[in-house]
């Protein structure tokens, strides 16, 4: 499927000559009341759920390796935290491979280690107690590797533990991967000396430069000299991917990256990096067949972000995010719990996450979507189910489509068929913020059975057309279609109003830059 640009429907005007059907301030919303809790579903062979879980799990299958054990310890590799155990790693790597794969063991141990590359048909095992140090030193991730920087391609920094262009791989066991960012390692190039401007930030910005004027990605060269962080675990182009067990913790910035990859299972994974800037826990993008499972997740950043590229390099390669199942998981400390861009050029569709648990006052949002008129694409099918939330930040769901406050441009995103069935929450600032644009509204969006408590500002509603409750609570209270019809201004202000069940409890809601 391809992604699309400037018209998300077919037929529609683009940009701001297309107008939403409007109630108040720029909602239509149809609302079937109830007065129902919150509660998970009995799951029937035919419900749509079952039946969209089993057409994503269709696609996926581990990966298979032969019964081959290579020791690195054996290859000269030696675990006490301070020999350099790069070159006997991929030594060990290597003779696995030309053997014709299987387990590249590492045993109980520290062992210290730069960029680590897999090869086809190679398990890397890490048994109980086995952690792998990362060395500090940038140039230990040299030469560059083709990859990609938040959504856009270039040749940088080699991630961690990469692989490109490699099918049957592995990273399992009990072990670490300890990536040893800190404030002086790595994440320091977000900021800059005593209040001086960040390293990382023109780079970025040359980045851009160069992909929205065409430049060939073998061009766009960072790596030695220049301060792009690298992934920690990043598999480029790789089919049937397998990440199990590990605990990863520490990275420069995101985490776990499969990009365009096909048939991926993350299974019991522990991410532990709530500290650094940017560190996403696991972000798919523009990969095809996902299953996480039975994660947990501690991140500075989104716990799992799904991402189909970005702005103009997005549109070139285009290739959407798709079919991906999320369950079981633990989310803590985020910006978001299931977060759906705000790289979305590409589009994602058909993403089921169900059965997860979120629950930290340093977790901003438990569902949350995000792109703008820049970055365009798509996001449909979207189905959020059995979602237990305790505490939150902010609002318990978040569709904008405003992100870092652009709402209007050349490329609005379709954002359309979301549905969240039985999520219950118990706390928050909002229930729900939906914050669509004024030449293109969110469409058909559907809570069934939700169920929110300790909501202290009610919830915002702009800009969506088909909004449809069933059975939907806030504070205790059947939400009605007078209180929820959308959101008028405040008086003085040009922000949407907060709306609580309980006329009177509401305030001003300021619109500012989604992080």
């Amino acid at each position: 499927m391809n992604g699309r640009d400037q018209n998300p429907r077919p037929g529609a005007p683009a940009g701001p000559a297309r107008r939403a059907i409007v109630l108040g301030a720029g909602t239509t919303a149809v609302f079937a009341l109830g007065a129902g809790r919150a509660a998970a579903r009995p799951r029937q062979a035919g419900d749509r759920g079952e039946a969209q879980a089993a057409t994503i799990l269709a696609g996926i299958r581990e990966p298979r390796f032969p019964r081959r054990t290579v020791r690195i310890t054996d290859h000269g590799a030696v675990g006490d935290g301070a020999t350099d155990c790069t070159a006997a790693i991929r030594a060990a790597i290597a003779a696995c491979a030309e053997a014709g794969g299987g387990r590249v063991l590492v045993p109980a141990g520290t062992f210290l280690t730069g960029a680590i590359h897999l090869r086809d048909r190679i398990d890397l095992h890490l048994a109980e107690g086995a952690t792998l140090r990362f060395r500090q030193d940038p140039a230990a991730y040299l030469p560059p590797v083709y990859t990609r920087y938040e959504g856009i391609e270039c040749v940088n920094y080699s991630p961690f533990v990469y692989a490109r262009s490699c099918r049957n791989i592995a990273l399992t066991g009990r072990g670490v991967l300890d990536g040893r960012a800190d404030a002086t390692h790595w994440w320091d190039w977000t900021k800059g000396v005593d209040g001086g401007p960040s390293p990382e930030n023109p780079e970025k910005a040359t980045l851009k430069a160069w992909a929205e004027a065409g430049v060939p990605v073998e061009e766009r060269v960072f790596g030695e000299g220049h301060h792009l962080r690298p992934n920690m675990i990043q598999f480029y182009e790789c089919r049937d991917v397998l990440i199990e067990g590990v605990t990863v913790r520490n990275s420069p910035m995101w985490n776990i990256h499969p990009v365009l990859c096909r048939n991926v299972t993350i299974r019991g994974v522990t991410v532990d990096s709530p500290e650094g800037p940017n560190n996403d826990g696991c972000d798919p993008e523009s990969c095809a067949y996902v299953l996480i499972k039975d994660c947990t997740f501690n991140t500075g950043d989104d716990c799992i972000a799904f991402k189909a590229g970005r702005d103009t390099d997005g549109r070139r390669v285009n290739v959407p995010c798709h079919s991906a199942l999320v369950e079981g998981c633990e989310m803590r400390d985020g910006h978001g719990g299931v977060t759906l861009g705000s790289e979305t050029t590409g589009g994602i569709r058909n993403i089921l996450a169900r059965d997860c648990r979120m629950d930290s006052p340093n977790l901003d949002r438990a569902l949350r979507l995000k792109s703008n008129p820049v970055r365009g694409g798509y996001l449909s099918d979207i189905v959020f189910r059995d979602i237990t939330v305790g505490a939150v930040g902010d609002a318990v769901i978040e569709i904008a489509l405003n992100y870092e406050n652009i709402d209007t441009g050349a490329h609005y995103p379709d954002v359309h068929g979301i549905q969240v069935q039985g999520l219950t929450s118990r706390s928050g600032e909002l229930a729900w913020n939906l914050i669509g644009n004024e030449a293109n509204p969110i469409r058909d969006v559907r809570l069934d059975d939700c169920s929110f408590a300790g909501i202290a500002d009610g919830w915002v509603t702009e800009h969506v057309e088909n909004l449809v409750l069933r059975r939907v609570r806030v504070n205790g209270e059947a939400v009605e279609s007078a209180a929820a019809a959308g959101s008028t201004p405040a008086a003085g202000s040009a922000a949407p109003a907060r709306h609580l069940p309980d006329a009177g409890n509401g305030g001003n809601r300021e619109n500012g830059t989604s992080t």
